[in-house]
């Protein structure tokens, strides 16, 4: 029999014991990085668009202003509240598919060109505000 010279949960009194130290928290410096934190969340809160959704946004002539990215931003977190994962978008002439998830806009179509869409789990119609 080999005798088994590792043995993790073996207590000896020859294994090295580690001082303890203590803990301060400086709730000064804690509430800063959570301040921190939760402004870098967000910045990533807003929606973004892969470089294949900008090209097809630039294809078709497409440019969406502040007000435009505002109204994508809130539908985003309207879906991500209720636990939407992919979403299809509709606002004005465009159907956007989305990783809401991601924050992020996948593809763009005109609305007219669309005919099929797969693998989503929403959707959303968006009314555009007139200006």
């Amino acid at each position: 029999m080999i005798e088994n010279r590792f043995d993790p949960l073996a207590r000896s009194s020859n294994h090295m014991k580690l001082p303890k130290k203590s803990l301060s928290v400086n709730h000064h410096q804690f509430d800063s990085l959570l301040e921190d934190a939760l402004s870098k969340t967000d910045l990533e809160e807003h929606v973004t668009f892969s470089n294949h959704a900008q090209k097809r946004l630039d294809q078709h002539g497409f440019t969406l202003n502040e007000a435009d990215l505002t109204k994508l931003d809130e539908a985003v977190q309207t879906l991500a509240d209720k636990g939407s994962k992919q979403s299809l978008i509709l606002y004005d002439d465009l159907a956007l598919i989305a990783s809401v998830q991601n924050r992020k806009v996948i593809t763009a179509l005109k609305s007219t060109d669309m005919n099929e869409v797969t693998n989503i789990d929403s959707a959303i119609q968006v009314k555009k505000s007139i200006d």
